[in-house]
Formats: structure tokens, sequence, C-alpha cells
């Protein structure tokens, strides 16, 4: 890395289990796994249904609309490359589809995110190609 230049983003590790996951966001498009035994999602992607433990598994798209259960701000970055965004918020997101998941919140002002906000994914592009989901706040 050049002294100039900024710092490279650590991305995110890729398995066999989150391949669809990762594929699916090079398009901007989210996908869940979902157990058809069961006939519901989860997260995280793995090789299994955590429920039944089927390995038959299928991908299934989500609209990407969900609801803060929980959420924090940063006032320091996680890793060099985010130095520029603070603060921002994290939180923990209930889609509408029945999964939880941690994400970061695009907001004016990332203070104001709270429990109950309505939230729908975004995507903040990696330089591999793939995209990281956000949550963007409603409103």
């Amino acid at each position: 890395m050049a002294p100039d230049s900024p710092p490279e983003r650590n991305l995110p590790p890729q398995s066999v289990a989150g391949a669809p996951f990762w594929d699916a966001t090079r398009d901007q498009r989210l996908v869940l796994p979902w157990c058809p035994a069961c006939a519901a999602p989860h997260w995280y992607p793995r090789g299994f249904c955590p429920t039944c433990l089927s390995e038959d598994l299928e991908w299934r798209p989500s609209d990407g609309v969900g609801t803060v259960a929980a959420a924090s701000v940063q006032p320091k970055p996680t890793e060099r490359a985010l130095g520029g965004r603070v603060p921002y918020a994290v939180a923990l997101v209930d889609l509408d589809d029945g999964v939880r998941m941690l994400l970061q919140v695009v907001a004016d002002d990332p203070w104001a995110v709270a429990v109950g906000d309505r939230v729908t994914v975004g995507w903040d592009p990696l330089p591999d190609g793939r995209h990281l989901p956000t949550a963007v706040a409603e409103g």
C-alpha cells in the first residue's frame, strides 16, 4: 500500500456453504438459506439446517425488509478502512422473513437509530465485486 492510498478493507471470508449468498450479492440480491423440511429460513449459511439437521437446503430471495432489534453506535472504526465513516451504527435486524442479521445501518444520524426502526437492505460494494449487505433506515 502506498503511503497516501486509503487502507484496504478486510474482505468477508468465503465458504462453500455461503457461496450462493455471496454470488447473489454480486447482483445486489439478498438470498437466504431455507430448509424445506422445516419450511423456514435460517441465518448464517451452513451446510445443514440448525433446527432439524437436514442437509437438503434451498436458497430463496428475500425482500430485505426488517426491524431493528438492537443498535449500537461505533464512535471508532473497527478497521482502518472504515475510519472515514465514523460514527456509524450497527444493528441486529429482524428481517420479516424470520432471520436476524447483524448489519451496519446507513442513516443520516447514526445516534438516532433505535429499536423498532424499519430498515431495508442496501449494498456496500467490496473490491472483489461482492457487496456487503447494510441496513438503510426508512424515512
